[in-house]
């Protein structure tokens, strides 16, 4: 599974930045901060634009980020996929036949080996490693589980998203809208 061979998946935090991508190339896209009450409107603007969304479970404003509400979000709203720190969400996520992104953070050593133990759990569809600017760490998460990687959190410029690229991930989360403009045409 790929995303269309997008290098960059915009990542967005507000519905004018939406409505921008709606008439571009990119077919998935990252919805981050959203509202309960507008998810599915906004689910279904991006489907009606031939849109692909992926929602961050955990940034959805008036909905727990617990299996319930994955749940809900995969049987109502229907999005492309789920976003999630939490193991649940990813869990309920695969089980309901959509993409499963389970994202960590890897802040330490301990971090990283907890990580490990998480992802033999979820299996995961794609990791979201942060940040997304520490090319090894990318490399290494790949080899050891086998699953797609997503780069995201501190990507600045374009050798940032050329650097997680080089460094095996599939593709690289961005809020940064120069950096959709400067890869939209670009695939790898």
């Amino acid at each position: 599974m790929t995303f269309q061979e997008q290098s960059v998946v915009p990542a967005v935090r507000k519905i004018k930045d939406l409505e921008k991508l709606l008439s571009t190339p990119y077919t998935y896209i990252v919805l981050l901060d959203s509202h309960i009450a507008r998810i599915k409107q906004i689910v279904d603007l991006g489907k009606a634009n031939g849109k692909h969304l992926l929602l961050h479970a955990d940034l959805i404003e008036g909905l727990k980020n617990d299996e319930y509400a994955a749940e809900f979000l995969c049987q109502n709203i229907r999005p492309a996929g789920l976003i999630s720190t939490r193991a649940g969400v990813v869990t309920k996520t695969k089980q309901n036949g959509l993409i499963a992104i389970q994202r960590l953070f890897l802040l330490d050593s301990s971090a990283l080996e907890k990580s490990y133990t998480l992802l033999e759990r979820t299996q995961p569809d794609y990791i979201e490693v942060l940040p997304g600017v520490i090319p090894p760490i990318i490399t290494e998460v790949k080899d050891q589980t086998g699953i797609p990687i997503l780069a995201g959190g501190l990507i600045r410029t374009p050798e940032d998203v050329e650097r997680a690229l080089d460094a095996g991930a599939s593709a690289v989360t961005t809020s940064n809208a120069q950096l959709w403009d400067r890869f939209i045409s670009e695939k790898r």
